[in-house]
Formats: C-alpha cells, sequence, structure tokens
C-alpha cells in the first residue's frame, strides 16, 4: 500500500509494508483454535449422554480429553493451555456448575502439566503420554476433593479412577495418535 505523506512543503511517498502470510498463518490459527474448542464442547456434550455402568464417583471415558492430546502436538503447548481452559469453562457453563469448572480445572491443568513436561523429554509416545495424564488428572481431582471435604478418606477411590485413568488413557492416545498423524499430513499443504 502506497501512502502520500506532506513533510515540510514536499510530497514524499512511503510504502506501507503489508504481511499477508502473517494474516494468513494468523487466520489458519485462530481457526484451529476454535476449531478444537468446538469439538471438544462436542465431545464434553456426547460424553453426558454415555452412561457408564460403573458405581465409582468420577469415573468418565474423557473424551475431551482427545482434544487435549491431539492439541498438545498441532498448537503446541501454550495453544494447548488455552483450549483445555475455554473448554472448561463453556463446559461448566454449558452443562455443569462452578464446582464442575473448579474440580475440572484442577484435573485438567495438573494433566495438561504433566503431558507438556513428558512431551518435552520426547522419550514417551503419545499413547504413554495419555495414560500419564488421564493418571495425573484423577490425581488432580482426588486432591482438590480432598481439601474441598477436609478428609483423605476420598483417596480410597483413588486405586480405581487410576485403573480407569489407564484404560480412557490408552484409548484415548491409540484414537488420538491416528487424528494426530492424519491431522499433520493434511495441514502440511495449509501451513507453509
Amino acid at each position: 500500500m502506497i501512502r502520500f505523506i506532506l513533510t515540510n512543503g514536499l510530497l514524499k511517498v512511503k510504502k506501507r509494508r503489508t504481511y499477508p502470510m502473517y494474516r494468513e498463518k494468523k487466520a489458519i490459527t485462530v481457526a484451529l483454535y476454535g476449531l478444537l474448542t468446538a469439538l471438544a464442547l462436542v465431545l464434553s456434550f456426547v460424553e453426558t449422554l454415555i452412561p457408564i455402568p460403573i458405581p465409582i464417583p468420577g469415573v468418565k471415558l474423557g473424551l475431551a480429553n482427545l482434544v487435549t492430546v491431539v492439541g498438545l502436538y498441532l498448537i503446541g503447548i501454550p495453544g494447548t493451555i488455552a483450549v483445555t481452559l475455554v473448554r472448561i469453562v463453556l463446559v461448566g457453563f454449558s452443562f455443569g456448575n462452578p464446582y464442575s469448572m473448579i474440580y475440572g480445572l484442577s484435573g485438567s491443568f495438573l494433566s495438561l502439566l504433566v503431558m507438556a513436561i513428558l512431551k518435552k523429554t520426547g522419550r514417551f509416545s503419545q499413547i504413554s503420554i495419555s495414560v500419564l495424564g488421564g493418571i495425573a488428572h484423577n490425581i488432580g481431582q482426588i486432591t482438590f476433593a480432598a481439601v474441598i471435604v477436609q478428609t483423605s478418606g476420598v483417596f480410597y477411590y483413588l486405586p480405581f479412577l487410576i485403573a480407569a485413568g489407564c484404560i480412557a488413557g490408552t484409548l484415548i492416545g491409540i484414537v488420538g495418535g491416528l487424528i494426530t498423524g492424519r491431522l499433520l499430513c493434511a495441514m502440511r499443504g495449509i501451513k507453509k
């Protein structure tokens, strides 16, 4: 873009730099964040519709964590933190209450911290990262519950929740690995 500037009675031409590649990349990034957030919301809603015939409170499939696992590899740690925060707040307002948001935050951010550290080491597979993230999620929520109810009795649930976290984390890790591989191949053509 060209701008004409009048200084000291002289007309000068100044070219204004535009960055179309930067804008395009930013638009793709924003669209990807929005897509991941929307997918997490849909998966959270679907999860509320699936009854789990296990009489242990707190056991869930963790379908929305699929977005977290995939997000770590597609958009990196800061982007995944943003998507996770937005997901927890929106799901809390849509399908839960303030306590579900706080419990979700306590588990999700411990899980995300563990998964981010493990991913940075480069020594763990996506399935291992997902399993350990599921375990960390359950530990974070049980610890927060123990603080809220002011008793350590809730830790008796921990072995059952760790077993459930291992099973769900394995399934989420397998599906997340498949999705990540396909999306990375598809995005090579978009991101330049």
